[in-house]
């Protein structure tokens, strides 16, 4: 019988995008099957609550575990051994884990796999287009720390985190700012110049481009707040939506809620500068900062 997973365990496992996929799919052999969860509670003589957060994705399954399931449900190879795959590597530690103290919920582990981003902010730079002393003034003006150390081991961690648009295989990055977001002094003038310049040299790169939505833009698509679409390399996992809050955060999943992002984000670019236009008012705010 697997252990019961603690409450502790709970709030620091972070999905990933294969841990995701593994608790869809046996969720779905489970339904095929016409079995309740408490059916296989019962023949696997685990707890119904075990069971259940296997298949939503709340801890992560041992492989032996999977195996069981799988044996429990006829599943013969080679998509059992595919599964058993996919277990152990949902089952693998990504660098995230080492700042569980940092980030909550499951976003960094399902962006680290994503191939694109996109995502639309009415108040700040991307966390991944920032600059460390723009990091530092956000962090310091938004999370409400209790000391210096809690901030600048945000700050380390936001830039491990960046290190995702460096990689050879960097995922496209879609930005969509508001055009206050340009004229914001975060951190000062100084602070907000050079953020402003990296801004611009980073929508240099052929993976990222930024747009900037104009105040003359008006009533828009974006006005209830920042969304983020992840999309990812395989057919098998669907896009989610990500709505990051202060009470919390919101993963949408289901193809007609995030057929609505999808949708919304599309309407958001077509009101936006295009990238062109944006690169040189991004410039021209830069000037006017000092």
């Amino acid at each position: 019988m697997p252990t019961e997973t603690t409450d502790s365990a709970l709030m620091t496992y972070r999905p990933t995008v294969r841990g995701r996929r593994l608790a869809r799919e046996l969720r779905r052999l489970r339904e095929n099957l016409g079995l309740t969860l408490q059916d296989v509670a019962d023949r696997l003589d685990w707890s119904r609550a075990t069971v259940s957060r296997v298949e939503t994705g709340q801890t992560r399954p041992k492989v032996a575990d999977v195996a069981r399931m799988l044996e429990l449900y006829g599943v013969p190879s080679p998509d059992r051994d595919a599964l058993i795959t996919l277990a152990r590597d949902a089952g693998q530690r990504g660098w995230w884990t080492a700042y569980a103290d940092v980030f909550a919920g499951s976003y960094v582990a399902l962006e680290d796999e994503a191939s694109a981003i996109r995502t639309w902010d009415p108040q700040l730079v991307h966390g991944l287009l920032q600059t460390e002393d723009y990091a530092r003034a956000v962090i310091t003006a938004g999370r409400m720390l209790p000391g210096r150390t809690e901030i600048e081991r945000r700050i380390a961690a936001r830039k491990v985190r960046q290190k995702l648009l460096d990689r050879e295989n960097a995922p496209l990055l879609h930005v969509v700012l508001d055009e206050a977001v340009l004229h914001r002094p975060l951190g000062g003038a100084s602070v907000m110049n050079a953020q402003l310049r990296k801004l611009s040299v980073m929508t240099e790169r052929p993976n990222v481009t930024v747009q900037v939505l104009p105040y003359a833009a008006g009533e828009h698509a974006g006005l209830d707040g920042r969304f983020t679409i992840l999309s990812f390399p395989d057919p098998a996992d669907p896009d989610i939506a990500y709505v990051e809050g202060t009470m919390g955060d919101v993963y949408v999943e289901s193809a007609e809620e995030t057929g609505v992002h999808r949708r919304r984000f599309d309407r958001i670019v077509e009101a936006a500068l295009s990238p062109e236009d944006s690169a040189h008012l991004i410039i021209e705010a830069a000037g006017s900062s000092l």
